[in-house]
């Protein structure tokens, strides 16, 4: 069973007037859902990233689900779960370093998390093969890897439907109903259990994509 906790369409600048970016982006709502780019120019590497935090907290066990529209490459987009300080603080402690969307303060920064890389375009190597990838930080460990069925951008029949879904230690993440990739922490290997936090969209540039219909709900 699983109840419906959090709902935001992402229609228009007052749906996010609560979140919180990190990095510098353009975000607009052209077609009535969140479309967001890179601000910098991609030549600045990982300062030309960012990513975009939900000030909410949730439960331990959640599914989130969202619309997502691919719409210029190259680039990546990653969902962020179970975010939390390496002290079990919230992210936006004022003690912690702060973070302007380069990679490496998300993995080996101050912070613990999930994260879900999915339409994953932007090096060569990525383009020629598809996947997701599910890692877990501290550490930056890959612990799940699963095909991408969504073609490059001029073959995509958006909307997609997402869903990343942990529930006692177990992450599943499907794409329309399709399961992509399955993986049960152990609570040892990869260090301790991630239980509740915060989620947050990240973007590669200079990936242009929209979201809409961000739901969560406790399982």
């Amino acid at each position: 069973m699983k109840t419906l906790i959090y709902e935001n369409r992402l229609s228009s600048p007052e749906d996010i007037k609560d979140f919180v970016l990190e990095g510098s982006a353009v975000i607009t709502f052209p077609e009535g859902r969140m479309r967001m780019q890179n601000a910098l120019d991609p030549k600045e590497g990982q300062k030309s990233n960012f990513v975009l935090w939900c000030k909410e907290d949730f439960p331990k066990n959640i599914e989130v689900v969202w619309d997502f529209w691919p719409i210029q490459e190259p680039g990546l987009c990653i969902l962020f779960l179970a975010a939390k300080g390496k002290g079990g603080e919230d992210i936006f402690a004022p003690h912690l370093l702060p973070r302007t969307g380069e990679y490496d303060q998300y993995h080996h920064g101050d912070i613990n998390a999930f994260h879900i890389s999915y339409f994953r375009r932007k090096w060569e190597e990525e383009r020629a093969f598809h996947t997701c990838n599910l890692r877990k930080s501290y550490g930056f460990y890959m612990v799940a890897q699963g095909a991408d069925p969504i073609p490059s951008v001029e073959d995509a029949r958006p909307p997609y439907h997402l869903s990343l879904r942990k529930y006692e230690g177990e992450i599943v993440f499907t794409i329309n109903s399709l399961e992509i990739l399955r993986w049960k922490d152990d609570g040892a290997t990869y260090g301790p259990f991630l239980e509740d936090g915060k989620i947050g969209f990240r973007q590669m540039a200079p990936l242009v994509a929209e979201y809409a219909n961000l739901k969560v709900y406790a399982l």
